[in-house]
């Protein structure tokens, strides 16, 4: 499965290839990283057919998860079907305008990996 990460903090990409090695080893799992909304929609754009999900942060400089998501839903019909939301803040505002704009999971930081690792399998 091929998993786009979207998180403006740098140090996402370490974690994620940390937390989940032996997957990535396995061929399992592949990732890629996209520092901000605008370079996810490009990411794919050029890659539209690739990717299975996408794991967004909500809050971010620029155009915020919520808003990529909106995008992703209603102006990028072969986006990955599955789109999990991830946020600092578990605010119930947050959760439900995910949720409104076609979420299919909503994560608070700090992640619970073992919990992501089995959202991920479920999503195959």
């Amino acid at each position: 499965m091929k998993v786009l990460v979207v998180d403006d903090e740098t140090d996402v990409q370490t974690l994620f290839e940390q937390r989940f090695r032996r997957e990535i080893r396995a061929g399992e799992l592949q990732f890629a990283f996209a520092l901000s909304g605008e370079k996810a929609l490009t990411y794919l754009n050029e890659h539209a057919s690739e990717y299975v999900l996408i794991l967004s942060d909500i809050n971010m400089p620029g155009m915020s998860g919520l808003e990529l998501l909106r995008l992703i839903r209603t102006e990028h019909p072969t986006a990955p079907p599955t789109v999990m939301m991830i946020t600092a803040y578990g605010d119930a505002e947050s959760h439900d305008q995910a949720m409104r704009l076609g979420a299919d999971a909503f994560l608070t930081k700090p992640l619970d990996f073992a919990n992501l690792k089995e959202k991920l399998k479920s999503a195959l």
